[in-house]
């Protein structure tokens, strides 16, 4: 990986989704999938790009066709792939999906010991993390060591650089142990997160509360410092220490809701890169949400993850409208 300054690392797993082309069948009467590369860090490394930003992926996959296919896809799309590792041992994980006629999902995962939670903290580069201008991480890579060892290490070593870390719950409760144990975990990940994305849904699993603005609260006082909960076609709600406010969605048919909430971090990352953290205003924070509500939006018109992530100038066009 280079040592040159990044705008982002993206960090954690890297999957395969298999999303059946039967809309509206549930996933044991499905018999036709479509193969597309996913998980969350990666398909927000691909958004980042997309967005002009300089961004690399770090994780590990398995030695296998499905692992070289997730390494050209990121490459294949500008994403520096140098830290991505490759693993003889274990496969690479596995997701089957099933989509309703309004394109929401329901997943199956395969791969307990998937090569995705087998990296090791000494296998990442730590001179490429201090450098980064932000660090991404969601919450899959901390269900099991030595992948959660290695991201909070990585999280951590950023954070005494000042790098900003921004962290997304991506709650998949299946994968977990326990739902406690996804708390705890969680939990632990927004003490180092300057910036956090959630949904409803996650925001009272953490919080065990309903009411937005006490969620928030509870959330802010972790030591987040920009908290944003996305509504879907709503929008999205934001706070922070000093401003609080609500983005509205845009209106578009939706065909696959698959990695919207990465293309929407994606937006809201970029934006953020090209604007002083600590000076952001309310009006910044409204044109980097509008930003990120029209990336997500223009994701769920197309297919699958990563293939539906808009370039710049596909978000600049549709925001003009």
């Amino acid at each position: 990986m280079s040592k040159d300054c990044l705008d982002a690392i993206c960090i954690g797993e890297a999957l395969i989704d298999f999303v059946s082309t039967e809309k509206n069948v549930e996933l044991e009467n499905a018999s036709r999938f479509l193969k597309s590369a996913g998980g969350a860090p990666a398909n927000v490394s691909v958004g980042l790009a997309r967005l002009g930003k300089r961004v690399a992926f770090v994780g590990k996959v398995g030695d296998d066709s499905f692992g070289r296919f997730l390494a050209k896809t990121l490459e294949n799309n500008g994403v520096d792939v140098s830290n991505l590792l490759f693993d003889k041992k274990h496969s690479t994980r596995l997701a089957f999906v099933s989509l309703t006629d309004e394109g929401e999902r329901d997943f199956e995962f395969y791969g307990d010991e998937s090569a995705d939670m087998k990296i090791r903290k000494e296998e990442i580069d730590k001179i490429s993390i201090e450098n980064a201008k932000i660090i991404h991480f969601g919450s899959i890579s901390l269900i099991s060591n030595p992948s959660r060892d290695a991201i909070l290490t990585a999280v951590r070593t950023a954070k005494a650089k000042n790098t900003l870390v921004s962290f997304d719950p991506n709650l998949r409760l299946s994968l977990w142990e326990s739902s406690d144990n996804a708390r705890l975990q969680i939990k632990e990940a927004l003490g180092l997160a300057d910036i956090v994305k959630m949904d409803m849904g996650e925001m009272e699993f953490i919080t065990d509360s309903a009411d937005l603005k006490a969620g928030a609260r509870y959330i802010l006082e972790r030591g987040v410092r920009l908290l944003v909960i996305t509504l879907g076609k709503d929008g999205c709600y934001f706070f922070s220490d000093k401003t609080e406010g609500k983005e509205p969605g845009f209106d578009v048919k939706v065909r696959d809701t698959t990695g919207a909430g990465d293309g929407f971090v994606a937006g809201m990352l970029a934006k953020i890169l090209e604007i002083p953290f600590d000076s952001l205003t309310t009006k910044d924070l409204h044109g980097i949400f509008r930003f990120a509500n029209a990336v997500a939006a223009l994701s769920v018109t197309g297919d699958g993850g990563i293939l539906s992530l808009p370039s710049i100038e596909e978000v600049e066009s549709f925001c003009n409208l």
